[in-house]
């Protein structure tokens, strides 16, 4: 048990934390939907009810989207892009171990399959990372599509006004101000990082360079 928090500790305390604060939002959105039911006249629902309800699964997608476009632009904008300075830049003056194209013909025996196995399965595997979280990020959209015209077409409704289809959500400004409220915040987060890094430091980070480091010393190493 010893070593397999030693090991893995970042994230089991991070799945921790999510899950704290994923059954947090479950509850208090469950309370504030039936606060919103009552004072629009409308049956109180249970918490199992709730979650099929379009107010829970539009909540809960409308914020992993913005969270996985965040991560996989970053990942692939860091590819090509730099901060003279920053810990979360690549040097633009030299090469990087991550630049390094793998030698399929004789590979150490600890590496990946996928390099072993060499041509296109190796191409796939070499963007699998951005391929996977844009992937995330469709499936939030998705879903976050999908839970805001289910709870659109409630509010709808109730006030007597006519339903729209999934799509038809979509063209909605209540989509995009759902998340472009969220991408801009994700957005700034990631650019202060990046940014702080280059003057302001965290001994024993390795999201930030040596406490004795110049502020133009470029990565964390």
């Amino acid at each position: 048990m010893q070593q397999l928090w030693r090991n893995n500790g970042l994230t089991i305390v991070l799945l921790i934390l999510f899950a704290g604060a994923l059954i947090g939002q479950t509850i208090t959105g469950w309370q504030v939907y039936n606060v919103q039911q009552e004072e629009h006249s409308q049956p109180v629902i249970g918490l199992g009810q709730y979650l099929r309800t379009g107010h829970f699964v539009e909540a809960v997608f409308e914020n992993w989207e913005s969270e996985f476009l965040q991560m996989a632009l970053y990942v692939v904008l860091t590819v090509f892009l730099f901060q003279r300075g920053s810990a979360e830049s690549k040097n633009p003056d030299q090469q990087e171990t991550v630049d390094a194209v793998p030698d399929e013909d004789k590979p150490p025996a600890n590496t990946p399959w996928p390099v072993r196995h060499g041509g296109w399965i190796l191409k796939l595997y070499e963007n699998s990372l951005a391929i996977v979280l844009l992937l995330l990020f469709l499936l939030s959209f998705s879903l976050h599509a999908l839970g805001g015209a289910r709870a659109y077409n409630e509010e709808q409704q109730v006030i007597n006004q006519p339903t729209v289809s999934t799509i038809g959500y979509l063209a909605t400004s209540q989509f995009w101000f759902e998340s472009f409220q969220n991408w801009q915040s994700e957005f700034l987060s990631i650019a202060a990082v990046v940014v702080l890094s280059i003057f302001l430091r965290q001994r024993g980070s390795p999201e930030s360079k040596p406490v004795d480091a110049p502020h133009r010393q470029t990565g964390s190493d």
